[in-house]
């Protein structure tokens, strides 16, 4: 339900159209809020102000970090990498798991506690040596706007961008959106419509069209995580149906990953995942031909390591965030059959390690 804020000027976006009631439609997500003067969206960030659709949060966020890449999850893009992380407030979705709920469910303005320009995010990334920026915490979606003038910033700085996102987004807005994204990080939240309805308040089926979308006609390199839920998201059945359907609609080399729930926002109730369960899920998208499957949340070297689909020799060892082998060519073969493995390497691992960094850009002004 749309609520009221006070007027400010806030920054114009275009993917918006008025409605024959005087309202108007926001067309960004599937959610399609229809707003009178002075609302905003579910999303909070996204409010109509003097007959337009504006962002509220363009230039602000909830802070940064420098994370390695694998927290992102992404185990195939530049492994070993120091990433830049920002997000901002809101989202589009209202998982009642949510993890990251005292941003993506913030009301609160002064929850943006760190404000910056595209280009001092990208001169911070460049200065902190970092191969990349994550636009994270909550969905690039609703502030796709701020995060395309980053991504097109880095690029001046040869900085990759990489969304980590729910993939719940409008065709258009989509094709815009990942012009300018480099890799993405897509939650699948589970594989059931009444799952997203009763549980996300969204749709599965704008989830799938975006995986699709960015297999068959982006360059982005993706992976997929699934958040793992006890009795929710978790049976024999769905994981099957899940994983069959990624093989026949994205392929093998997608790499996917399984993470652990624990107890949180309006979920409980509910126990946290055993570690049988990741380990259980892992082994239906092998056996259903998924190359690369990872367990996350838990501790699990063999889960968090890549392998040779084709001779099984270690490629990637990781204890948690740190890498522990690298058996990988320059140009991203098994240094024992020569096999190719699917992502974006360096000749090089980085060696970021587990470190997390918070940085103020108020020194990049």
């Amino acid at each position: 339900m749309a609520t009221v804020i006070d007027t400010q000027t806030y920054f114009p976006t275009h993917y918006w159209h008025k409605l024959a009631d005087g309202r108007i439609q926001c067309d960004v997500c599937p959610r399609f809020c229809k707003l009178h003067e002075g609302q905003q969206g579910l999303c909070f960030v996204r409010a109509r102000q003097q007959d337009r659709i504006v962002l509220t949060t363009y230039g602000r966020s909830s802070g940064f970090c420098v994370d390695p890449i694998e927290k992102k999850p992404l185990n195939h893009f530049l492994p070993g990498t120091p990433i830049l992380s920002f997000g901002t407030a809101g989202c589009n979705l209202a998982c009642k798991f949510c993890q990251n709920w005292d941003m993506s469910k913030s009301r609160e303005m002064d929850t943006l506690a760190d404000a910056a320009s595209p280009d001092q995010i990208a001169r911070a990334a460049r200065d902190l040596d970092c191969r990349s920026v994550a636009y994270t915490y909550n969905d690039p979606v609703i502030f796709m706007e701020y995060a395309i003038d980053v991504a097109k910033a880095c690029r001046e700085y040869g900085i990759k961008s990489v969304a980590v996102t729910a993939g719940y987004m409008c065709e258009e807005p989509r094709r815009e959106f990942y012009r300018y994204m480099d890799a993405a990080n897509v939650d699948l939240k589970a594989f059931t419509e009444p799952f997203y309805w009763k549980i996300c308040g969204g749709h599965l089926q704008p989830v799938l069209d975006t995986l699709v979308y960015l297999k068959r006609e982006t360059q982005v390199w993706f992976e997929i995580t699934t958040l793992l839920i006890p009795g929710e998201n978790d049976s024999d059945k769905e994981l099957e149906e899940m994983t069959q359907w990624i093989m026949t609609q994205l392929g093998p080399d997608v790499p996917l990953h399984f993470t652990a729930f624990h107890p949180d926002w309006k979920m409980l109730d509910h126990p946290a995942t055993p570690a049988s369960t990741l380990t259980r899920a892992r082994r239906i998208a092998l056996n259903n031909g998924i190359r690369y499957v990872y367990t996350g949340n838990v501790h699990d070297e063999d889960g968090g390591s890549t392998y040779c689909h084709q001779c099984g020799n270690k490629l990637i060892g990781r204890n948690w965030y740190v890498l522990t082998d690298w058996h990988l060519t320059a140009d991203g073969r098994c240094d024992r059959c020569g096999a190719a493995c699917a992502g974006v390497f360096d000749a090089r691992p980085g060696h970021w390690g587990s470190r997390r960094l918070p940085v103020r850009l108020s020194s990049y002004a």
